[in-house]
């Protein structure tokens, strides 16, 4: 589903996407090949690979194996660097996506207290750095946090991934009551959702829908790295790049 999604929103931005797929027995040697291949590639900008990988794949060595330059997923350790110490050059796109939905609110960020539920290093870790940018204080939860709605509470931004919710009968991970009032609410889980949309909508001042809402902010942040890295290697600078991408207007 996210490849078609990826493939679709591609050809309607007019960037040429291919699709590699590799049997399940690819060993982590030929996935890696396949992958120097493409970062040799001149015509090749932007290289991602879907996750998850088979069991007998190390993530992190394919991960790494992605030139710098050409990772528009955000995940190899250099623009992780990168991004820690305040450049988002390639950043991983679902926080991205969030943070320029952030900016484009009427709402002052600066001493805002957030609250996210999710440490992976695809969402909870780089959200936490570019909030802490916009001077948020950030507040982290997890699996193992007690008392969850004591500190969700007190959030006047409220994150949550956590993604149990697999079916319509399967109950809220995110009430009503576990908000505060005028809360901003991003809704990242996927495939349900784990907020209680259309009673906690009555309640915060701003919230995202399941589906709609950070999902395809995720692909245009996608498609914004993708452009950003072919800027990158035209101009081997980056300097370029902050003067030419408008977020207001690729959002809109």
């Amino acid at each position: 589903m996210y490849v078609r999604m990826k493939q679709r929103a591609c050809k309607k931005a007019g960037i040429l996407s291919e699709t590699y797929d590799l049997p399940e027995d690819t060993s982590e040697e030929e996935l890696i090949d396949q992958i120097q291949k493409l970062n040799h590639d001149g015509d090749v900008h932007g290289i991602l690979v879907q996750l998850p990988l088979p069991d007998h794949i190390d993530e992190e060595e394919v991960i790494d194996a992605i030139s710098p330059g050409k990772d528009v997923d955000g995940f190899s350790p250099r623009n992780i660097y990168r991004l820690f110490h305040g450049d988002d050059f390639l950043s991983a796109a679902t926080p991205q996506g969030i943070v320029t939905m952030l900016d484009l609110l009427p709402v002052e960020l600066k001493g805002k207290d957030a609250v996210i539920i999710n440490r992976s290093t695809i969402v909870g870790k780089p959200l936490i750095f570019m909030l802490l940018d916009r001077d948020v204080t950030v507040h982290v939860c997890h699996s193992k946090t007690e008392d969850l709605s004591s500190k969700t509470k007190k959030a006047d931004i409220l994150v949550t991934a956590v993604g149990l919710r697999e079916s319509d009968d399967d109950p809220y991970f995110i009430t009503e009551d576990m908000v505060k009032d005028d809360a901003i609410v991003i809704d990242v889980a996927t495939p349900k959702g784990d907020v209680d949309f259309e009673v906690v909508k009555e309640k915060a001042s701003y919230i995202t829908p399941v589906p709609g809402g950070v999902g395809p902010m995720t692909i245009a942040m996608l498609l914004r790295n993708v452009l950003a890295a072919y800027s990158y290697l035209q101009n081997q600078t980056n300097i370029f790049i902050v003067d030419a991408i408008d977020y207001g207007g690729y959002t809109s």
